[in-house]
């Protein structure tokens, strides 16, 4: 049985990627998690634009529709023009 790869095994498959692995270690990622396809959710959840306060309540929606397709969400920052 062939074993089945996706693109996320760029950022934490082989020997090259060991850095990387340990930063997702060290952010609390398990190996059940990075064995799943990465997901990358931005958030531009901010207080001083009015429109963007309530973004992190959206961005923990999409994390756990993520979470339940079987993906592992990574949240990162957009700014806010």
């Amino acid at each position: 049985m062939a074993v089945e790869s996706k693109k996320s095994d760029n950022a934490c498959k082989g020997v090259a990627r060991a850095p990387h692995r340990s930063l997702f270690y060290a952010s609390g990622y398990t190996d059940e998690e990075l064995n799943q396809p990465l997901v990358g959710v931005i958030c531009a959840k901010n207080e001083l634009i009015p429109g963007h306060i309530e973004l992190d309540r959206i961005a923990e929606a999409v994390k756990a529709g993520v979470r339940m397709a079987g993906g592992t969400p990574i949240e990162f920052p957009a700014i806010g023009v």
